[in-house]
């Protein structure tokens, strides 16, 4: 699994750990079972703090795209890379929104006004 970092993004870099992993998971490099490589061995191929690493595959996890198994190591749980590009789409949109000034409640309210018929 092939993750580069740019330090120079706005992203952080546990974001865009996570935006990789999304990435391999859409293109089906990883599947559901998929194991995540291990933290510190990820943290030290990138010369990261472990903790970073682990931020990333939480918030994957937080999208219901991975599980973290104490012990085990993180596993992709995704069941079709479509999930993992609405994410990654999501994650762009919110970002954007959120550099534009936007409050949660106003994404919100944008969206739900978009899921109307």
């Amino acid at each position: 699994m092939l993750v580069t970092l740019d330090h120079s993004s706005p992203l952080s870099l546990a974001e865009q750990i996570a935006a990789a992993v999304r990435r391999h998971i859409a293109d089906g490099t990883l599947r559901k079972g998929d194991r995540l490589p291990p933290a510190r061995g990820l943290a030290r191929a990138l010369d990261v703090n472990m903790h970073t690493v682990l931020r990333g595959y939480q918030l994957l996890k937080d999208e219901h795209l991975t599980e973290l198994r104490p012990g085990r190591g993180a596993v992709v749980t995704a069941d079709t890379p479509a999930t993992a590009l609405v994410s990654e789409a999501c994650q762009h949109f919110i970002q954007l929104a959120r550099r534009t000034g936007m409050t949660r409640d106003s994404i919100r309210q944008l969206v739900n006004e978009r899921l109307q018929p």
